[in-house]
């Protein structure tokens, strides 16, 4: 679903489907019939059986779904050497992802290449596709037409005219544990940090897997061993970096943009410890920051400073820290949200400003600057002050389940992106706000009235994957998200965006 403030759009709607037959006799009357469009809302607006939702292909610039072997809590976009930012079709992406397999011993981090991703028939300018065309590609690759990549690494999309298919390229790493989250090093991708639900953090350098996957020519299934054909590709032994046993398992986890091999993990018992890159390749691991009053959910460093790091967990609270002062957070605000905070968002462009997306579903706003009017002071005034918290600038309580994710867009400081429990992936703006003029200007050519308790900033919506655990902006490509929920991994670019 688009906002029609921002391009044209033709969002998805429920209405019933005509038959063949009775097409040319219902021609006038199908086009007053667009003016009565809705907007489909889930979770809130059923389908009625004589009703089937419409899909547009032209509400997004390109939509791909792969999957691993097994589901993957956790992911990280890679930063490559292709340049940037880069809009022109088709893409190449790299990833690195944990499982969550059935046994500890049958998961890995896998790291992934995706090539040749096109546009297939998403966007204005891809081909037409016919009905009878549509329906074939909806039975072999997906609803969508979209890519279906598989474990095997064979791409099931027929592309546009003259547009090559998609290409999977993969190597693992053998974990003996499930992957809670993984995080790359901005400075050097291919060492990737690995929170463990056996309480250990791991460090794994993949350099060689990445150069390996950038010089291979054909899709890795098509010379490795796998269940489609007569051999598989069986995950690798690399020895870690470097490693470390937290008291619990964890999933608060994040490196520095500004030092470079400076890491921060959190774990389920409030304590957060700070690695420090030293001689020989190694990592030292610093005592516990102590002031979280329950489990630490996550973990984001300053964009501007080296030893500045914010987190938040289930006391409710938002925290700022400074490496240098273990024994109390620099400010807190307490009381953030009405329940556990479970993910935070440093934005990168605007920098004094901090998302976080909550349990009841509520997605807050905060401009950091009000945090040093409850954190700082003495006296029963400042105490007062600091009891109270900042107040927060902006509020959405759109989602209508707990929040897994939420990050800041890195080339429009104003939006952002969230996902939640009730399988919706939502792109706000900040900047956007009502114009009921421009609303009644786009209705004839197709676009649906927005309701009332729709969010002005309300951007896109994406849906159609199950579980929903975690996204990510492409920082070399605007626009470009990836997610990945329980039934698989989502690449899109919305074309209003």
């Amino acid at each position: 679903m688009r906002n029609p403030k921002k391009g044209k759009a033709k969002p998805g709607k429920a209405k019933a489907k005509p038959s063949k037959k009775k097409e040319e006799e219902m021609e006038l009357d199908e086009e007053p019939a667009m003016s009565t469009a809705k907007v489909w809302r889930p979770g809130i607006d059923e389908v009625a059986e004589d009703e089937e939702l419409e899909y547009d292909p032209t509400a997004y610039d390109c939509l791909h779904r792969f999957q691993v072997d097994w589901p993957c809590l956790s992911f990280d976009i890679l930063k490559d050497d292709l340049g940037g930012p880069r809009s022109t079709f088709p893409h190449t992406v790299y990833l690195a992802c944990g499982t969550q397999a059935a046994s500890a011993r049958q998961n890995y981090v896998a790291f992934l290449r995706l090539a040749s991703l096109g546009q297939g028939r998403h966007g204005k300018k891809a081909a037409p596709v016919d009905s009878e065309d549509e329906e074939s590609d909806d039975e072999e690759g997906g609803e969508d037409g979209d890519s279906d990549m598989g474990e095997e690494g064979a791409p099931e999309m027929k592309g546009a005219p003259g547009e090559a298919p998609a290409t999977f390229h993969f190597r693992m790493v053998a974990m003996n544990c499930g992957v809670n989250r993984i995080r790359s090093m901005p400075q050097q991708p291919g060492v990737v940090a690995v929170w463990g639900d056996n309480a250990q953090v791991k460090l794994i350098d993949g350099s060689k897997l990445l150069a390996e996957l950038a010089a291979e020519t054909e899709p890795t299934a098509a010379t490795a061993k796998g269940k489609c054909g007569a051999n598989k590709a069986k995950p690798q032994e690399l020895k870690p970096l470097a490693m470390h046993s937290h008291s619990s398992e964890g999933y608060a986890l994040d490196w520095s943009a500004v030092r470079p091999g400076r890491l921060a993990s959190g774990d389920c018992r409030h304590k957060i410890h700070v690695w420090e890159p030293a001689e020989g390749g190694r990592w030292a691991v610093g005592g516990a920051h102590t002031g979280h009053e329950g489990s630490v959910e996550d973990i984001q460093w300053s964009p501007t400073e080296d030893t500045v790091f914010a987190s938040c967990g289930v006391d409710r609270s938002v925290r700022i820290w400074d490496t240098r002062e273990r024994g109390r957070p620099m400010l807190t605000a307490a009381g953030a949200h009405d329940s556990d905070v479970n993910v935070i968002s440093w934005n990168r462009g605007v920098t004094y400003m901090l998302a976080s997306g909550a349990d009841d579903g509520c997605l807050r706003i905060w401009d950091l600057r009000t945090f040093a009017s409850g954190g700082g002071g003495s006296g029963g005034e400042a105490a007062g002050a600091a009891a109270a918290g900042p107040a927060h600038v902006a509020q959405f309580l759109y989602h209508r389940s707990h929040v897994t994710s939420v990050e800041w867009c890195p080339y429009e400081g104003s939006m952002l992106a969230s996902a939640a429990a009730d399988n919706q992936l939502a792109v706000w703006d900040l900047a956007l706000e009502r114009d009921p003029e421009e609303e009644a200007a786009l209705a004839p050519e197709g676009n649906a009235a927005a309701p009332e308790d729709l969010p002005a900033q309300l951007l896109f919506l994406h849906a159609g994957q199950n579980d929903l655990k975690e996204l990510h902006w492409h920082t070399q490509i605007p626009g470009l998200i990836v997610s990945t929920a329980g039934d698989g991994f989502n690449l899109f670019k919305a074309s209003n965006m």
